[in-house]
């Protein structure tokens, strides 16, 4: 299944980022991608002081609504990055998953939410933001899809819970920033696919250069070996990668290691 990472440069504006994802996804459409993934907050500043003004409503707000159509319309499956939503007076940080017919078939709110303080990044979700408490999954002619946000990769257990219903990939829309991004970006994504023999399809927007929260760009695919198969830089582009059931039974064959687990969680 080839797949398309949307590495957007994200703007004050939500509709014109709405438009320019558009542009790139259009752009990967005529490169015959048949899955497309757009990154963390693809459609607003990454910052509490911006999510609640950005925030709408999942499936019925303006973004998702031109996410629908546009997967629709083109007959490809979209993993639309994550935006704030807001639902029942909660605001959480959600990814939604629309199949080729346009149809919401997926829904992530992120579990594990970004409160930390480094010295050159301080951010606490949680004083906005309320976590999600659900594993997710989608089904693609691929195989099945784990999908998750960012912070969420560094928690392996949640990868462990969703092998269980055989996922062959995780999408992580995610938004690491410079400092995190160059410690354990790459590090983080390889390892995570080595363990659970899975392709990694990470997203980042691109690097903004001036005041606020800067993204460390550097989108990747990882393959279930740790092969790193399409690395994007730090500004706007899109990557491809093909995502091969055979890669995986090749790998999971000659290295069982899933087979070999003596705790089971």
């Amino acid at each position: 299944m080839k797949t398309a990472i949307i590495q957007l440069k994200v703007k004050p504006d939500k509709f014109a980022n709405i438009a320019r994802a558009e542009e790139l996804m259009t752009k990967a459409v005529k490169n015959d991608a048949k899955l497309i993934v757009l990154p963390e907050m693809f459609n607003c500043p990454y910052g509490t002081q911006y999510f609640k003004e950005y925030s709408e409503p999942i499936p019925t707000g303006p973004t998702c609504q031109r996410l629908s159509s546009f997967a629709k319309k083109n007959r490809v499956t979209v993993v639309g990055g994550s935006i704030p939503e807001v639902s029942n007076g909660k605001l959480y940080n959600t990814s939604a998953v629309f199949n080729p017919s346009g149809n919401l078939i997926a829904k992530h709110r992120k579990v594990h939410l970004f409160d930390v303080s480094l010295k050159k990044v301080k951010m606490k979700e949680s004083s906005v933001l309320t976590p999600g408490e659900s594993l997710t999954t989608f089904s693609t002619p691929f195989g099945k899809v784990g999908l998750i946000i960012c912070y969420d990769v560094r928690f392996p257990e949640i990868f462990r819970q969703m092998l269980k219903k055989d996922i062959r990939a995780v999408v992580v829309p995610a938004a690491f920033s410079v400092v995190t991004g160059s410690a354990h970006w790459k590090m983080l994504m390889r390892t995570r696919a080595v363990d659970n023999q899975i392709y990694m399809v990470a997203a980042s927007p691109a690097r903004s250069y001036g005041k606020g929260y800067r993204a460390y760009g550097h989108s990747l695919v990882s393959d279930p070996f740790g092969v790193v198969i399409a690395e994007a830089g730090v500004g706007e582009e899109v990557i491809y990668a093909d995502l091969n059931n055979d890669r995986v039974e090749e790998v999971r064959n000659t290295l069982p290691l899933l087979r070999h687990r003596k705790f089971q969680c």
